[in-house]
């Protein structure tokens, strides 16, 4: 159900993207990670970044 694409949230690719940053306890970022994060990958094709908190 969450593979379906919606107009304007970037399709089927994108949303695997969030849902792997989700699954390796990351968060969406609009624009950059905060200092004390890491980016590990991206939540869309748009340029959004997944970040979790450094190790």
């Amino acid at each position: 159900m969450f593979l379906l694409s919606v107009p304007g949230n970037g399709g089927i690719i994108s949303g695997l993207q969030r849902f792997d940053c989700k699954r390796r306890s990351g968060q969406c970022a609009l624009i950059a990670c905060l200092p004390r994060e890491e980016q590990i990958g991206r939540c869309s094709l748009s340029g959004r970044k997944s970040c979790r908190k450094k190790k």
